[in-house]
């Protein structure tokens, strides 16, 4: 299960770069909208990383500098690697979500949430750029397999 894992957070973290350069190589073209999605999309990896982990979260809607994007993910990835070697991923974890409710899953539901979490927004981001007139990547994990395959 852990490699699994670990192929998933690769393709989560190649194409959340790709996407991060794209935005910030058109940004002065991107919508607010994308914007916000995109540091939407890695805060909320770090937010699940650091309930797992009990450490200090990054607010969920805060708008990171342009030039530290591609690091914040970098450090995401590395992080959720971490947790994939240092944690039981049958675990459960009690957090509190943004809304000062508390809950309990296990860490591999968690793991799988940032994944697909990262996937939908993406899908949005994508759709957004494309109406404001850039051609979005496709992200598609299929191609990704196929991509490193050859």
């Amino acid at each position: 299960m852990k490699e699994h894992f670990i192929e998933l957070f690769e393709y989560n973290h190649h194409f959340n770069q790709k996407l991060a350069a794209l935005i910030v190589e058109n940004k002065t073209r991107t919508s607010e909208k994308t914007q916000k999605l995109i540091n939407h999309l890695i805060n909320a990896q770090q937010i699940w990383n650091a309930r797992i982990q009990n450490t200090e979260q990054s607010d969920v809607w805060q708008i990171n500098d342009w030039s530290k994007l591609s690091g914040i993910d970098a450090d995401n990835y590395e992080t959720s690697l971490k947790i994939l070697n240092d944690y039981d991923l049958n675990a459960s974890i009690q957090y509190t979500n943004s809304k000062g409710e508390t809950f309990s899953n296990k860490i591999k539901d968690i793991l799988y949430h940032i994944i697909n979490h990262a996937t939908y927004h993406r899908a949005q981001i994508a759709t957004d750029l494309k109406q404001n007139g850039i051609e979005p990547i496709n992200t598609d994990y299929i191609f990704y397999k196929r991509k490193s395959e050859l």
